[in-house]
């Protein structure tokens, strides 16, 4: 048997390639939208791709189901339980809990187990050429390593009320009854690593066993001592900020995202050009420098995507193609890096990624408005309506903040734009904690026609500056 892990540092996200060997045939779980990883992993094998399947309804990135069962003419599975309200919107063939998928000496066991989302399966596979008793379990957003999925994303994220509650309970029940059922020996692999916002505490090992979680993980005296209340109370805790656009991701995986086929590789797109369509709002432009240039001068109405490696991460905050049309031109240094972009942005539904350039040479520039730690208070008493933003998440900020300033994380707004003042109605000074994720979300802003001003080194080099003072002033006493 193979067994292997994709996985995507940008999503923090897991997807496996499961092959028999003796047969060259495998399966494909919770693969991620750009498919070449996996087309390239089957041929370096010898091996075809006959199934694709998912653990859920994913919220945080584009499922790749339809776009690698259309690629290869394999066969489609999905979760068939939870109930009406979870019925997949695509053609595939339905699991339910203890239906299997066999890939020539191996069995793969659905099983149902609710809590994360009401259809959520794992895997249990087992390796027939050595044994008839599983050996691996893939848990999607049921288990990770030192953390479970958390319950109360529906609530967060997709519109709903109160389902956290329900969820937790059956996270209490799909535990009991499904996974400390297994023996210790069986491993684990979840669908996601840090960094994912599907959990508060997830650890950084790519797999875990039964019998170690069993023993070890925060909610194993709880099971142990059968204290579903206590269980629930410290599950619910602390939770992250779930990002807005998990809600356009769970809409369109229950629905079917569109298949891709082959995508045109980006073409350069012409100074002349480029700027007409900046002006008419046909063309977005994606600033790729790092924030220190990115303050030096940028186009007007750049979205600020500072990071290769979270480009996906960022652009779902910054861009919203339910709402908005344009077409991307990304600042690359040729077509294979404007094409990795692409990638990392079709895993969260942007898919108008259409161009590129290569410099901002010729285009028209602004500076955006930033303000150091030393000239903030004057900037606020000057200017007494403005309002102060932490776009840090909200354990960030209740961990500590600057005196005024109200949470809304960057993840959220553009999409949370009923909480801010209407644009040109107010200026927004805003922070993260070193200034990248700021520079994100204050791009979003601007393009959405706010006065924005960022926090120069935001809070890290707001609190820096402020110990600096602290010193300064302790040193003039103690001389004095």
């Amino acid at each position: 048997m193979l067994l292997e892990r994709i996985y995507d540092e940008d999503l923090s996200q897991a997807s496996y390639f499961i092959g028999c060997q003796s047969q060259s045939v495998a399966l494909v779980v919770d693969p991620r939208r750009d498919i070449q990883v996996y087309l390239d992993l089957a041929a370096h094998h010898g091996m075809t791709i006959t199934a694709v399947t998912e653990t859920h309804i994913h919220a945080d990135f584009l499922s790749g189901t339809r776009e690698l069962a259309a690629a290869t003419g394999a066969t489609a599975y999905v979760s068939g339980e939870g109930g009406e309200d979870w019925t997949y919107g695509f053609e595939a063939e339905l699991l339910h809990d203890h239906d299997t998928i066999q890939l020539g000496n191996i069995t793969v066991a659905a099983r149902h187990t609710p809590g994360h989302t009401p259809e959520h399966l794992s895997y249990l596979v087992t390796d027939g050429a050595f044994t008839d008793q599983p050996g691996y379990y893939l848990t999607g957003d049921f288990v990770f390593s030192g953390d479970l999925g958390r319950p109360d994303l529906l609530d967060e994220a997709a519109g709903m009320e109160d389902t956290r509650f329900e969820g937790a309970k059956q996270l209490f029940a799909s535990l009991k009854n499904a996974f400390l059922t297994l023996p210790d020996h069986v491993q684990v692999f979840p669908g996601h690593g840090a960094g994912s916002a599907c959990g508060k505490a997830l650890g950084a090992l790519p797999s875990t066993t039964v019998g170690y979680e069993r023993k070890f993980a925060w909610w194993a005296t709880y099971l142990e001592r059968d204290d579903e209340q206590g269980f629930i109370d410290e599950l619910l805790d602390g939770q992250p900020d779930a990002h807005a656009y998990f809600a356009r991701m769970k809409r369109q995986n229950k629905r079917g995202p569109a298949i891709l086929g082959d995508r045109p590789t980006p073409g350069v797109v012409g100074v002349e050009e480029l700027t007409r369509g900046l002006e008419d709002g046909t063309y977005a432009l994606i600033d790729t420098r790092p924030v220190d240039q990115v303050h030096a001068g940028t186009v007007p109405g750049a979205l600020s995507i500072p990071s290769l490696g979270k480009a996906a991460t960022h652009i779902a905050w910054a861009f919203d193609p339910e709402t908005d049309d344009a077409e991307l031109v990304v600042l690359a240094e040729d077509a294979e890096t404007a094409t990795e972009y692409g990638d990392h942005f079709v895993r969260v539904g942007v898919d108008s990624l259409t161009g590129y350039v290569t410099s901002l040479e010729g285009l028209p520039t602004t500076v955006p408005a930033v303000v150091s730690p030393a000239h903030l208070e004057a900037l606020r008493a000057e200017d007494s309506t403005a309002l102060l933003l932490d776009v840090r998440n909200r354990s960030e900020h209740a961990d500590g903040t600057i005196t005024g300033a109200e949470q809304l994380s960057a993840g959220k707004v553009l999409f949370h734009q009923d909480d801010l003042p209407d644009p040109g109605a107010g200026r927004l000074i805003t922070f993260c904690q070193s200034g990248l994720r700021n520079s994100v979300a204050a791009s979003a802003l601007r393009r959405a026609g706010h006065d924005v001003v960022e926090l120069d080194g935001s809070y890290a080099g707001w609190s820096h500056w402020t110990a600096q003072q602290h010193d300064l002033a302790t040193t003039g006493e103690d001389a004095r």
